[in-house]
């Protein structure tokens, strides 16, 4: 099995002072853990302060976007050479409420996927179907068009991608089991025909409201590699109920 990955975003959430007590809090927690690689995603205003709460734990911490350019006339937007300055290892790229939200297109997901890994900071691929678009059958076609858009200009496979059911995200709602292992094994074998037997590297991460209930379910099954969380990583109780638990279903 892959190694576990359970990265926490914590999207428009926390000021800097109230992401230093969280994280805090969860370095806390979350010492001495092996078993898996943990990670939180900050709103950009607050990652200065994570990383200083984090400097040298078992925590890392990302970004949750980067621009395709090293500098410009991008406004409210953040570069990769500002990311790798303040310590980041990951960032989110093409998560549903950027893409349905704030419209981002393939092809733009496509172009921050090239620069970050060109960087060498670790992207997190989100891809995932709507509600709509699950009920009229068309999921395995719109994780085809997102993967093969996105992967366009790479050559190696992205390190991690996360399924996002839409559907799931803030809802409460979340896939069944065989309906995230249906999901994840299509992504694979749609990465396994761009990429080959690098595919099999591949951590793919759920990420639709993963909660401590429903992880261990989910972390049972071979095809889960861990998970991109939402809500319940913005209590330190939760998240660190939601990574034992894990890590305990995925060891028996």
């Amino acid at each position: 099995m892959r190694r576990l990955a359970l990265v926490g975003n914590w999207k428009m959430h926390t000021t800097p002072s109230q992401a230093r007590e969280l994280a805090r809090e969860l370095r806390e927690r979350l010492e001495g853990i092996r078993d898996a690689d943990i990670a939180v995603c900050p709103p950009a205003t607050s990652i200065p302060a994570v990383a200083e709460a984090l400097a040298g734990s078992n925590i890392a911490w990302g970004a949750q976007n980067a621009h395709w350019a090293e500098a410009g006339a991008f406004t409210g937007e953040i570069s990769v050479s500002a990311l790798r300055e303040l310590g980041c290892t990951y960032v989110i790229v093409g998560h549903s409420e950027r893409r349905h939200i704030f419209g981002e297109s393939d092809e733009m997901v496509a172009k921050r996927l090239v620069w970050v890994i060109a960087s060498g900071l670790v992207p997190i691929l989100c891809v995932g179907e709507t509600e709509a678009e699950r009920e009229l059958g068309q999921t395995e076609k719109v994780l085809t068009r997102q993967l093969e858009r996105a992967c366009a200009d790479i050559e190696e496979p992205p390190a991690m991608v996360a399924y996002e059911p839409v559907w799931a995200i803030g809802t409460g709602k979340r896939a069944e089991i065989g309906d995230m292992e249906m999901a994840h094994r299509f992504i694979r074998e749609r990465l396994a025909a761009r990429f080959g037997s690098k595919a099999q590297g591949v951590r793919i991460l759920y990420g639709g409201s993963l909660k401590p209930a429903n992880v261990a379910e989910l972390a049972s099954s071979e095809e889960f590699d861990g998970g991109l969380v939402g809500g319940a990583s913005l209590s330190a109780s939760s998240f660190a109920e939601l990574i034992a638990r894990a890590i305990e279903r995925r060891n028996h």
